[in-house]
């Protein structure tokens, strides 16, 4: 039977130092067992995480990263790819991944892709940091069909965050269904000049979720026999100022709309002031609903849909140990729900 290891104390005596073996002999289970169940990965009994522990616990058992990683092969790191790393909602579902991630010892590497050419040099570098990395998360950046096939090639465990991309796993909200339902409010409330404010295609990252906010939008048109007026669609760029320029642009046109869907929050913020700008008041003048539930909307009374970004994160980040521990994509796909917040920007017409 080898001994444990032995290392200081404080007072300068020499104390038993546990190993992992330890703990799996005074658990009475396997050390990969025991490595699982410290890690927080999924297939673990609850009684059995229990009884690992309570034997750590009692063995005072501190694991080694730099053995663990020698002894596994693993690098112990997740690379996070997102377009933009200063967004409110980027950061948000970074900080869902690492809320789960950290806990079961894996470290973050955040790679930007704020430009197609850093997607490409992204997509193009990933599979070598394979090396570095014993996962990816894909945030709103989606795989080009061409690009599938290299990637599960390869072995490397993906999860997309944001939109579906087969075989890998993946978390969404119905962003069609839930924009639709932000258009249904206002139309409840008597509006029908009901202008959008969209994000554009956003084809160089392929990126859905714009599109189907816009389509959301047209489908809620569409139930009551209603069309949207050319002049009535801006696009912005899921920032405040974007936002502000695109209502600058619909107030100006012939026939202003009373009520507006920004596909962001922060575009509808943006809306919101220009509105105050030109000397109207929100909602008595238009009104204006959002998406996402930014952490500003309630302070700027903001009607809005509700969509849980850190959970979001989370549950891609759940994934992905899942996926790591099965050695293989799971095809598991979760879709989150939304709410629709109901708040002081939206009012009945008239």
């Amino acid at each position: 039977m080898t001994a444990p290891r032995r290392s200081r104390s404080r007072a300068g005596s020499t104390a038993p130092r546990a190993t992992i073996e330890d703990v799996a002999r005074q658990a009475g289970v396997s050390v990969a067992t025991v490595s699982r169940a410290l890690r927080g990965l999924p297939n673990v009994a609850a009684s059995t995480r229990s009884r690992v522990e309570r034997a750590a616990e009692d063995l005072r058992y501190r694991p080694d990263p730099n053995a663990s990683r020698l002894a596994t092969g693993q690098a112990h790191a997740i690379g996070v790819a997102v377009p933009n790393i200063g967004g409110w909602y980027f950061s948000q579902v970074l900080a869902g991944v690492e809320a789960v991630l950290a806990p079961a010892g894996f470290d973050l590497l955040v790679y930007a892709a704020a430009e197609p050419d850093d997607r490409r040099r992204f997509l193009g570098d990933a599979l070598p940091a394979r090396q570095r990395v014993d996962g990816l998360v894909l945030v709103d950046l989606g795989l080009p069909a061409d690009d599938v096939g290299p990637w599960v090639d390869s072995g490397v465990c993906v999860v997309t965050i944001g939109q579906r991309t087969d075989p890998f796993p993946s978390v969404t909200v119905d962003n069609r269904s839930a924009a639709a339902t932000a258009v249904r409010h206002l139309l409840n409330l008597g509006h029908r000049e009901v202008a959008l404010i969209d994000a554009g295609d956003e084809k160089r990252f392929h990126f859905a979720v714009p599109g189907l906010r816009q389509a959301g939008f047209h489908d809620a048109l569409a139930e009551r026999g209603l069309s949207v007026r050319p002049e009535h669609v801006e696009t912005g760029l899921f920032t405040v100022e974007s936002g502000r320029a695109a209502m600058d642009a619909l107030l100006a046109t012939s026939v202003p709309p009373t009520a507006v869907f920004a596909a962001s929050d922060e575009m509808a913020i943006g809306a919101m002031d220009s509105a105050r700008q030109h000397g109207l008041t929100v909602p008595h003048d238009v009104s204006i609903v959002g998406f996402d539930d930014h952490d500003m909307a309630a302070a700027w009374g903001l009607t809005t849909i509700r969509q849980p970004v850190v959970d979001i994160g989370g549950r891609g980040a759940a994934l992905l140990l899942a996926e790591l521990a099965a050695g293989a994509p799971t095809g598991d796909h979760a879709v989150m729900p939304t709410q629709l917040m109901v708040r002081r920007s939206t009012r009945r017409l008239g």
